[in-house]
């Protein structure tokens, strides 16, 4: 027999969400991916975007040269020297006529640590910027908030995956992760098949809350009113665990007083959960010895965002569950990088390892890493709505460089962000392919994609790993580090940049966040390897990590965690007799964020090609829309027109619209950008709609061409 051919094979991560499956790239004869059996969050399984990952790498549409606006207002090829000059010559002519803080910088939670971070040290020590933020504020801010203020530290999951299988009961509140991460779900078959019960709280009857043992079905705003029920049954039933309070917690006294306003026959009547179904899941909590509440987007994306993800912890701490073996409290993190996306620096408020950017302490530390003086760091900037914002603006950023992060398409009240990008002096971003923000730009770079390029991501357990180069990038392309080394030489801090590798970038991020919350100065890249992942903190190179937080003490000044006394409000904006229903917003199985990279799949094209509305048979039929039709789903900021999906899986007060579509199918034209106190949070999950009936039936997305689909 002739001997097999040899094949290069690199093990990697998955260019998707923050579970960061294990995958093995083979390079020989092209690069293809399967599912990696010895990495232990997925254990070789991967959903269809993974299944489907190297399709993007060498797709006919990617970007591979730099690309600039010529006079007659089209964007044509330059070589590299040029695309960097004129964005240095952009970022100076700014800071010349307006200031350092009227360049803005938006990153995205799909770089790796090392471009995280990096990226906040160019907009703090080359720019001088106060005016830097990133995707992740429309993703995780609010749980993240969340958790600072109730455990003084936010770690997604302060717990590994794997210790969701031996638990009693599960709550999710507001997250599909049988669509947006399907690997996760064989924690919670598991979890079942052991006897466990798994609570999923929803306006939809989505493919999670078909695995469910009990499903709530709240209607959209009214989270904080619900786990207030359920902690209201809890005390009643004499369910709280009281030996964990008195001994683990402190600010009790002033919950239980708001919880007792909250029975369960007036909370059906705010959330439209029956009465029954309130005190069955609170007693699977109460009578359940090891447990976990874990949130989503669907609580968090709202202007109460922090309020509702406080109020899941207040229940979660009412059980004894956080900080506890084999329980606690977690909020999923959604992109592939966004739990170290937040940590290391590109988020307006924060330096690396979670520091305070406003901590006197926090920046001599940062400081002396990067050998600067300690007041020449700016102070914190606006978050990425409000910086998109003020865009074009008198105080407001003029000129905008992004990398990895697609506005148009992300941003809530999308036409006014578009309105804002259009007026800016100058915009620059960094891509694989040319989004619907890279289309206004002044310059387009072409970034090196996932399987090009050497790092570390946090998945949402924060263990952080390693991406590894399977292939050279095309020639023509460069990884985002060299792009910003570049930049920084043109703007004169080349001395600050001295980089020869994404491991030289590392250990300088390594020795930044010593002693901070988020503590990676004990990580190498060969303990990574070693370890098939290491979980922050991990103080020491002796240090193996800590893949269980909180077990002796929270991390608060006084070790206990932190109760908070929570009212439900209103959304802030609620149906009415022009817009009789809620709109909410979110993932489907196909598709990715922005559908960027997604949208150019045909493999996935033909299972999602197109945005579909989802409503209520009961709505269908008052409004005479039928399966398959046009529909124009209306609010006060915009329209969109898609194909309506009749299903008695949502509430008939709701449609439900995802949002990997630009144009007239654009989710985010619709929603609202109203913004939580805290986390500056838009309110993506629920606005005050209509539902208008248009056209003729259309073919069925499932049936539809996607290559002849110019919407996608």
């Amino acid at each position: 027999m002739t001997a097999p051919t040899p094949v290069d094979v690199v093990e990697t991560h998955c260019p998707y969400c923050a579970l960061q499956c294990g995958i093995v790239a083979r390079t020989s004869p092209t690069l293809s991916v399967v599912g990696n059996r010895a990495f232990p969050v997925n254990a070789g399984a991967l959903c269809a975007k993974g299944w489907n990952a190297a399709a993007v790498v060498d797709h006919p549409e990617r970007l591979r040269e730099p690309l600039a606006r010529d006079r007659a207002g089209r964007l044509v090829p330059v070589g590299w020297r040029y695309a960097l000059d004129r964005i240095a010559l952009g970022i100076r002519d700014t800071i010349r006529t307006h200031g350092a803080d009227a360049v803005g910088i938006l990153g995205s939670g799909a770089l790796t640590n090392e471009k995280a971070y990096l990226l906040g040290k160019f907009a703090r020590v080359a720019v001088g910027t106060a005016n830097i933020d990133y995707n992740g504020r429309y993703c995780m801010s609010s749980g993240a908030a969340a958790s600072n203020k109730a455990f003084g530290l936010d770690r997604g999951l302060p717990f590994p995956l794997e210790d969701l299988e031996n638990a009693d009961v599960v709550l999710l509140a507001g997250s599909n992760p049988a669509e947006t991460m399907p690997p996760f779900v064989r924690y919670l078959e598991t979890l079942k098949g052991r006897g466990g019960a798994l609570v999923v709280i929803d306006p939809r009857r989505s493919a999670t809350a078909q695995l469910a043992t009990l499903h709530l079905q709240p209607m959209p705003g009214t989270d904080t009113a619900l786990a207030n029920g359920l902690l209201h049954v809890l005390l009643r039933d004499g369910l709280a665990n009281q030996a964990y309070i008195e001994r683990r917690t402190e600010g009790f006294a002033r919950v239980r007083a708001v919880a007792a306003g909250y029975w369960p026959e007036l909370v059906e009547r705010v959330t439209g959960v029956p009465e029954k179904k309130i005190v069955e899941a609170a007693r699977l909590l109460g009578t359940s010895a090891r447990g976990f509440v874990l949130t989503g987007r669907g609580p968090e994306q709202q202007a109460q965002g922090v309020a509702n993800a406080l109020a899941y912890i207040n229940l979660a701490l009412a059980c004894g569950f956080p900080g506890t073996e084999g329980s606690g409290f977690g909020t999923l993190t959604g992109q592939g990088n966004g739990q170290g996306g937040r940590e290391h620096g590109q988020k307006a408020d924060q330096l690396p390892g979670y520091r305070s950017i406003s901590d006197p302490a926090a920046r001599r530390a940062v400081a002396s890493v990067w050998r600067v003086s300690p007041d020449s760091l700016p102070g914190p900037g606006k978050s990425a709505y409000e910086l998109l914002q003020g865009c074009g603006t008198d105080g407001g950023v003029r000129a905008l460089f992004v990398m990895g992060f697609n506005a148009l398409v992300s941003s809530p009240s999308a036409h006014e962000v578009e309105a804002r990008l259009a007026s800016l002096d100058f915009l620059a971003v960094s891509d694989f392919f040319l989004s619907e923000t890279a289309r206004m730009a002044d310059v387009v770079l072409p970034s090196a994609q996932w399987a090009e390029e050497d790092g570390t991501m946090t998945n949402l357990e924060g263990r952080v790993i390693r991406r590894k180069r399977a292939v050279a990038a095309p020639i023509g392309v460069a990884s985002d580090i060299g792009v910003l080394v570049g930049l920084a030489e043109r703007l004169g801090k080349r001395r600050h940049f001295t980089y020869s590798t994404p491991e030289d970038v590392f250990n300088e991020l390594a020795r930044a966040t010593r002693g901070a919350p988020a503590d990676y100065s004990g990580i190498t890249y060969a303990k990574i390897d070693a370890q098939r992942g290491v979980f922050w903190p991990c103080p020491s190179p002796e240090h193996t990590g800590t893949p269980r937080l909180f077990l002796d003490a929270f991390a608060t000044p006084s070790g206990k965690a932190r109760f908070h006394a929570i009212k439900h409000k209103l959304p802030a904006e609620s149906p009415d007799k022009d817009y009789p229903l809620f709109l909410t917003t979110g993932r489907v199985l196909a598709q990715y964020q922005s559908g960027t990279m997604t949208r150019r799949v045909p493999a996935l094209n033909a299972m999602s090609g197109t945005a579909v509305a989802e409503l209520h048979p009961q709505t269908a039929a008052r409004l005479k829309v039928v399966d398959g039709g046009r529909l124009a789903v209306k609010t006060r900021r915009g329209s969109v027109d898609v194909t309506a999906r009749v299903t008695r899986d949502i509430r008939p007060d709701t449609v439900f619209v995802p949002f990997h579509w630009p144009g007239e199918q654009s989710a985010n034209r619709l929603t609202n950008p109203a913004l939580d106190p805290t986390s500056r949070m838009p309110e993506f999950k629920v606005c005050a709609a209509r539902v208008d009936p248009v056209g003729s039936k259309d073919p069925s997305p499932a049936l539809r061409d996607p290559s002849k689909d110019t919407r996608s």
